[in-house]
Formats: structure tokens, sequence, C-alpha cells
């Protein structure tokens, strides 16, 4: 059990690590992450774009995030509306997009509710 959490803690500051080379914060380092799962993004896009991107959600997903939005079907959708039309915008793969979109919510879903705390 120790040794998990000696692991996970190793991950967690290698992460930290990759967000600071990047030049991300937490939240755009979650939004970097999901969309970063798609190889052929990476491939077709690269790196400076996805990093934009993410940059791009997190600005917008932040502005457009309600306290009670996760419960409110329209709101939600209005929100995956959102993040398509931003991946669309910079060419991120239509294969792929559903699936990053999907990620992106759930990542959303997360940080809100450190957003809340803050």
């Amino acid at each position: 059990m120790i040794e998990e959490l000696i692991a996970l803690a190793k991950d967690i500051r290698q992460a930290s690590a990759h967000g600071e080379e990047l030049g991300l914060s937490d939240d755009e380092l979650a939004f970097y992450d999901a969309l970063e799962t798609n190889d052929s993004a990476v491939a077709v896009l690269g790196q400076p774009e996805l990093l934009t991107i993410a940059r791009e959600l997190t600005e917008q997903v932040r502005a457009n995030v309600t306290i009670d939005w996760t419960v409110r079907e329209n709101v939600k959708a209005q929100l995956r509306v959102l993040v398509k039309r931003i991946l669309r915008k910079h060419g991120y793969p239509p294969d792929r997009q559903e699936r990053a979109t999907q990620l992106v919510i759930e990542q959303a879903e997360v940080l809100s509710e450190l957003w809340a705390v803050a």
C-alpha cells in the first residue's frame, strides 16, 4: 500500500513538472491531457496548437459553468457545443472530437468543484 502511495506521489510530481514545462496551469494541463489522448490530434495539430486549445477551453469553460451546471442538462449541452466549436475552430480531428469533448466535460466536472471552493 505504501509503495502505491509513493508511486502516486511520484506521478503527481511528474505531472506537475510536465505542466510547468509546457507553461500550463493545473486547470489547463487537465484539458491538455484530455486532448493529448488522441495520437492523431497530436500528429496533425502539434503541441503548440494543443496548448492554445487547452488555454482557450479553460478560459471558456470556466466562464460558462454555473454552480448547478452538472445537474442541468441544458447547460451541459451548451457546454458540449462550446467545446465542439472550439475543437472544430482549431482543426481537431473530427473522428475523435466526440471522445475529446466527453473527456473535457469530465475534466470540467472535477475542476468546477474546485473552482466553486476557490
